[in-house]
């Protein structure tokens, strides 16, 4: 674990790092909370802190409470208190602090250890929970609620920093595939599109329910996206698959859209979907921008007469 060790004592720095270092642990020292503080802050790879109760412009409660507020559920942060003072109201206000769990200053050399081992497998289950609840389990991609937790931050920082842009893909007829060869055939149909999704110039690809899939480009304008979802379609066009009674050919369809200021990525995907509506309507197999302009066509005109579930 890389672990984050703040107390203004050199002594106890020295000590507690030399325990945590010969179990091979890399140790951050700081006298200055403040310091420590930051640097949790800045590295999301600190999984762990490990402070005196004293400190010098806070105190060490203070500083659980505030490393508490940096930790989310996707970065759990370990916290242990160290005091002299082990009475059952420090213990009590440590634990209201925010701190995991309390010990005696200077610390025991094995129950440091025993402490240390429950925080990794307690932050080793934590991870798994996390995976298996933004994870779909078909595909391996990001599920629905990843993908928009993941998108949510993605989105304000690339908007903030230039553009984003975003790709919704939807398999064409993909209800006759189930209907003509069986749900089985059905998934391979969802890992091959989501293979090939894994494969694009994208910085995020999910799988948001059934046969439709969502990628995010940060810093990729409406142009570069377009070029990057006609890639996949023509990739996927050109991949068949044995499905146990002959080949067959795979289609998708694809909205694009690209970000602006203020924009959300519930707008942003707003705008893919309704792209992705006319692509279907249009005559599937093919790439419309946000903007309505058809920009690839493959396989005969459909009748553009059609309710959006029959587009689907």
């Amino acid at each position: 674990m890389r672990i984050a060790l703040v107390d203004p004592s050199g002594a106890t720095r020295s000590f507690v790092a030399r325990l945590l270092e010969a179990r091979g642990h890399e140790v951050l020292p700081f006298s200055d909370e403040r310091e420590g503080l930051r640097r949790i802050q800045s590295d999301p790879c600190v999984e762990a802190l490990i402070t005196g109760d004293e400190l010098t412009f806070m105190s060490g409660f203070e500083l659980c409470w505030e490393t508490r507020l940096l930790a989310t559920c996707r970065r759990p942060i370990y916290v242990l208190l160290m005091s002299s003072n082990g009475g059952h109201s420090n213990l009590i206000e440590a634990l209201d602090s925010g701190a995991d769990d309390f010990i005696g200053k200077p610390p025991l050399a094995e129950e440091l250890y025993a402490r240390l081992r429950a925080a990794e497998r307690l932050s080793s289950m934590q991870r798994e929970l996390i995976r298996l609840a933004t994870t779909d389990p078909l595909t391996g991609l990001a599920n629905r609620r990843g993908f928009f937790e993941q998108a949510t931050e993605a989105c304000e920082r690339s908007i903030a920093a230039g553009r984003v842009s975003a790709i919704l893909l939807d398999i064409d007829n993909f209800k006759s595939i189930n209907d003509s060869y069986g749900h089985d055939t059905g998934d391979e149909a969802i890992r091959a599109c989501a293979r090939s999704a894994a494969e694009a110039k994208a910085n995020l690809v999910g799988r948001l329910g059934g046969d439709e899939f969502a990628m995010l480009l940060e810093q990729q304008s409406l142009p570069q996206a377009i070029a990057i979802a006609e890639d996949l379609r023509v990739r996927l066009a050109e991949r068949p698959f044995e499905t146990g009674r002959g080949l067959i050919r795979l289609t998708c369809s694809l909205g694009v859209s690209e970000g602006g200021p203020g924009d959300t990525v519930d707008e942003l995907l707003k705008r893919a979907d309704a792209a992705l509506y006319d692509a279907k309507i249009g005559g599937r197999n093919r790439v419309v921008g946000a903007s309505g302009t058809l920009l690839a066509v493959i396989g005969a005109e459909r009748p553009r007469m059609m309710t959006r579930a029959a587009a689907r």
